[in-house]
This record gives structure tokens, sequence and C-alpha cells, in this order.
């Protein structure tokens, strides 16, 4: 069976300070859990939620990271930078950088190959946006993504990836598809993968879902067949509302 896997993005949030005051209380309740669990907190929080964390099985993400090891790039952070702090994980792809920053497929899957070089682990955000899902395009969007998103990754590699299928139009909006909605994508999404790379590779794979996940909703999607986990925004801000998340089958 594929362990649950419960991720909190917390984007543009959270100081140092705050960081590290959730990431205490987050620990101590999250003993014992079944349940795999990330915090992904912006760079600058970084170190003190790793400081905050030591001892705890709880994995420390970074949101982004830039496509080249070091250089004259202004503003961007690289994977040697991150592996120095202790950071392990990223999150790449995600729709907001696609969105708002220009990202491409193929300058995500450079990320990623340059990720998985460097011996960190992947969590790769796929997902179509409300005009492609209504005219029809949602399977020709997901395909595009996988399949170029995973370009030159081995399935030795796969291990190393987990994908997060997040419909744009419900992040941040309140919006969530229905489990079977999700858990059809989902399903399709694996299906990919088997063809990419064989049956085993897809079996194994967590596929996250993504899109204004909460206490109130997350049983009913990880209910579903192929929804192993959920990347979570808003709702990993308070432990108070991402605890019953991370605790979704107790």
């Amino acid at each position: 069976m594929r362990k649950p896997y419960i991720a909190g993005n917390w984007k543009m949030n959270m100081t140092p300070s705050e960081g590290a005051a959730f990431a205490k209380e987050l620990a101590k309740a999250v003993e014992g859990t079944n349940t795999k669990v990330m915090v992904a907190p912006p760079y600058v929080t970084i170190p003190a939620v790793l400081e905050a964390l030591k001892g705890s099985e709880i994995i420390v993400a970074a949101q982004n990271m830039s496509d080249n090891l070091k250089g004259a790039f202004t503003g961007e952070v690289s994977a040697t930078m991150l592996k120095d702090l202790g950071v392990t994980n990223v999150i790449l792809g995600h729709s907001e950088r696609r969105a708002l920053y220009g990202e491409t497929d193929a300058f995500i899957n450079r990320k990623v190959l340059l990720a998985l070089a460097e011996g960190m682990d992947v969590d790769l955000c796929i997902g179509e946006t409300l005009e492609e899902r209504e005219a029809g395009k949602l399977e020709e969007v997901l395909s595009r993504q996988v399949e170029e998103g995973l370009k030159g990754v081995s399935a030795e590699q796969m291990k190393h990836i987990t994908l997060a299928y997040e419909p744009v139009w419900a992040i941040g909006t309140g919006k969530t598809a229905t489990p079977e909605d999700a858990d059809a994508a989902h399903a399709y999404v694996r299906s990919l993968v088997e063809k990419l790379y064989n049956k085993g590779v897809a079996e194994e794979l967590i596929i996250q879902y993504g899109g204004s996940v909460k206490a109130s909703n997350v049983k009913a999607l990880m209910s579903k067949e192929h929804i192993d986990g959920a990347l979570v925004g808003g709702a990993s801000l308070s432990v108070e509302q991402f605890l019953p998340i991370v605790n979704f089958d107790k």
C-alpha cells in the first residue's frame, strides 16, 4: 500500500519566528502519526523550521529552486544551497509558478532533472485551468505536463518523484473537485505513468490532490483509490486546521 503523504505549502506566509513556533507545535501534535508529513516554508524561514524540527520525522521542502547550481542569477536559490541547509525535498511546477512567472514544462523539467541529479526528492505539480477543463482538454493538458515534466527521468528515479494533481480553478478559491472527479484525474495520471514506465512504477507512485483541501473534505478525497495524499495551501497555516488533515484516518 502507498503511504499517505500530506504536505503543507506555506507560500509567502510565515516569518522565521512564526514558522519555528508553528513547526514545534506541529511536531508535538503529529507524534505517532502513520502519515508522511511535509511542510514547505518560504526560503528565509527554512533554517528556523529545520532547527525547530530536529528529531522530528516531518520533512522540510523548498517551494521552488533555480534551474542552475550557481552563477549570475539574482534572486535565485540553488539546489546546492538548499542541500547545505539540510533540505531534501522541493516543490516544482506549482500552478502559481506556471501562471504568474511563466514557467514552462521544459523549464520545469530542467529543474526536475537537476533536483534529482542533486539527490533531492521532487513534488511535481500538474493540473488544468477552468478554461481547459471546460474545453474538454483535461487529458491533453495532463498528458503534456506529465510527459514533458518527466522527460529524461528514469524508472529508478521515479522513486524520488511525487505528483500533485492541482486543478488550477480549485486553488485558493474554496472550490474543490468532487472526490470522483479528482480520483478520475488521478487514475488517468497513473495510467500515463504506466505507459511511460511500467505498472510497478505507476502503482508505487504517490499522487496527491491539491486545491482547497480542508478538514471537511479530506476524508472523502482520501477514501478514493488513486488519491494518496494532499498538497495543502491555506489550511496548512495553522495547526488547528492542518492537524485534522494529517490525521484524516482518525
